[in-house]
């Protein structure tokens, strides 16, 4: 069955409706746009196959967005990171693509909040934050450092922030 927008709407705001930090609503908000169709190139099967994708939100300093996609890679994982210009107007690679609409988000346009932190998993797989929330570059930077100093221990960047990660 096809979406509409409205549909997409409800979708999205049902997701948000569970998330309980007012800053990754307040952002998302700020740039959803009124979904609209596009065609995306698919590169995985023959040349010049599209699929309608509906853009949903818009990061313009980035070029990127997120868009729903019952094709090609959904119904799986319908929500993927798209560029918004490009010479490609492709849907991209499967990694781009998510279960929820959070997923994507946090996957890549949650960048700019400073809700990362650096978490630590000991010997046991127990996975620990170690640092404050901070700026996504910040965080890396502390995340490589520490994986230099202790190339032992394993170190990432994530936030502590609870959405539907699977």
């Amino acid at each position: 069955m096809a979406i509409d927008g409205n549909a997409l709407k409800t979708l999205i705001e049902d997701e948000l409706a569970r998330m309980a930090d007012i800053r990754v609503t307040t952002h998302v908000r700020s740039l959803l746009i009124e979904p609209t169709p596009l065609l995306r190139d698919w590169d995985y099967g023959a040349k010049g196959q599209q699929h309608v994708c509906w853009n949903v939100l818009e990061h313009r300093s980035s070029n990127s967005g997120i868009a729903y996609c019952e094709s090609g890679f959904g119904p799986g994982t319908p929500w993927g990171l798209v560029a918004l210009e490009g010479a490609h107007m492709s849907m991209g690679m499967d990694s781009g693509w998510f279960i929820t609409f959070l997923q994507a988000y946090f996957g890549a346009v949650a960048a700019e909040l400073p809700i990362w932190r650096v978490f630590k998993t000991d010997p046991s797989g127990v996975r620990l934050p170690i640092t404050p929330e901070g700026g996504w570059d910040e965080t890396w930077k502390d995340v490589m450092r520490r994986r230099a100093e202790d190339p032992a221990s394993r170190y990432d960047c994530d936030t502590s922030i609870a959405f539907e990660r699977e």
